[in-house]
C-alpha cells in the first residue's frame, strides 16, 4: 500500500508551476468546459468580498477561465450577502434551493444545493473565510481537471499557519482525520490536507456522491470518490499558504464527532450507538456539561432527485 501511496504522489500531486495558465486556457478552450466556482459562506462579510473581486478580477476579466461565481449564503445574520454581492458575485441563499425539502444546518447541506444552483461542467468550491486570498487557489485545482481527463477530483494542499506558527494548523486533520484514513483508507494516506475546504471536481462526480450534511463533508468525499472513481483519478496541487479564520477547540471537537461519525458509517453503515457529543465549560458552580447532536444526515446523490433530472433533461 505504501508503494501505492509513493506512486500516487509522484503521479498525482503537482505544483501550481506545473500547468502554466496558457496550457489550462488552451485546454479549455479545447474541451469547451465551463467552471463555476461556489462559496458556502455563513457570516463572512469580513472575507467574502475580496475573493469574490479577485476571482472577477483575475479569472474572468484577464482571462475567461472562471464562468460563474456562486455565494450560497446559509444563513447569515450580517453583511454577507450584499457584500458578495457588490463584489460581483450572483448570491443565493440555501432555503431557495430546492424549497420542497427543508434545509438543515450544515456546510455539506450548501455545498449539495449549490449544484442545482450552478452550470458548470466543473465546481470548484472554496471557503469564503480566506485571508490574504489568492486567485491561484482556484487555478490550481482547476488546471488539471481541464488538461487530464482522467482527473475527477482536485485538492488544494498548503501550509496552514496557526498563529505565528507555521504547519500548526489543522489541528482537527492531525489529530481525527489523517489516523482514520491511515488506518482505514490508506490509500488516502497521500493527500495533505484532506479536510480542505478548497478542491475542484467533475460535476459527473459530484452528481454521483452522497453529501454529508456537516463538516465530514470532505472526507465523506474523498472516500467515496476513491471507491468510485479510483485512486489515480484523485489528485493534488500544492497553491502556497492557508490562511483562515480558526474556531476555538470546542467547536474543533464537534468538528471531529462529525468526521469520526461519517467514517463510522462509512466502516460499517451500522447502528449510530450516541449521535451525540458531550463538552464541558467552567461555570460559578464548576464544569456544567454541554450536550451537541452531531449530525446523522446524509443528502443522496444529486443524480437522485427529481429537480435535478428535470434541469438536466430541459
Amino acid at each position: 500500500m505504501l508503494n501505492e501511496v509513493d506512486r500516487w504522489l509522484s503521479t498525482r500531486s503537482w505544483s501550481l508551476t506545473d500547468r502554466p495558465l496558457h496550457k489550462i486556457m488552451s485546454a479549455k478552450r479545447a474541451s469547451g468546459s465551463t467552471v463555476s466556482v461556489v462559496l458556502p459562506a455563513l457570516n463572512e462579510e469580513e472575507t467574502v468580498g475580496e475573493i469574490v473581486a479577485i476571482i472577477r478580477h483575475d479569472l474572468m476579466r484577464q482571462v475567461p477561465l472562471v464562468d460563474e461565481i456562486v455565494v450560497v449564503d446559509s444563513g447569515s445574520t450580517d453583511r454577507t450577502s450584499e457584500v458578495a454581492a457588490a463584489a460581483g458575485a450572483r448570491v443565493v441563499h440555501r432555503d431557495d434551493i430546492l424549497p420542497g425539502l427543508p434545509a438543515v444546518p450544515g456546510k455539506g447541506e450548501v455545498l449539495w444545493r449549490s449544484l442545482l444552483v450552478t452550470s458548470g461542467d466543473i465546481v470548484c468550491f472554496i471557503d469564503a473565510d480566506l485571508k490574504e486570498f489568492s486567485s491561484d487557489f482556484v487555478l490550481g485545482i482547476v488546471g488539471p481537471l481541464l488538461t487530464d481527463p482522467g482527473v475527477d477530483l482536485v485538492k488544494a494542499m498548503y501550509d496552514r499557519p496557526l498563529g505565528g506558527a507555521a504547519g500548526q494548523g489543522g489541528r482537527v486533520t492531525e489529530l481525527m482525520a489523517r489516523p482514520l484514513l491511515n488506518m482505514h483508507w490508506p490509500q488516502l494516506a497521500g493527500f495533505v490536507q484532506p479536510l480542505g475546504g478548497e478542491y475542484a471536481a467533475r460535476r459527473s462526480l459530484l452528481e454521483r456522491l452522497p453529501f454529508p450534511v456537516g463538516y465530514g463533508v470532505e472526507l465523506g468525499m474523498l472516500v467515496d470518490a476513491l471507491h468510485l472513481v479510483g485512486l489515480d483519478a484523485l489528485a493534488q496541487v500544492d497553491v502556497g499558504v492557508r490562511k483562515h479564520r480558526h474556531q476555538d477547540g470546542q467547536a474543533l471537537g464537534r468538528m471531529a464527532a462529525a468526521i469520526y461519525r461519517t467514517a463510522q458509517l462509512r466502516l460499517a453503515r451500522g447502528h449510530l450507538i450516541r449521535p451525540s457529543l458531550t463538552q464541558f465549560e467552567r461555570t460559578r458552580d464548576g464544569f456544567e456539561p454541554r450536550t451537541y447532536s452531531v449530525d446523522t444526515e446524509e443528502r443522496p446523490p444529486m443524480s437522485e432527485i427529481a429537480e435535478y433530472q428535470q434541469r438536466k433533461a430541459a
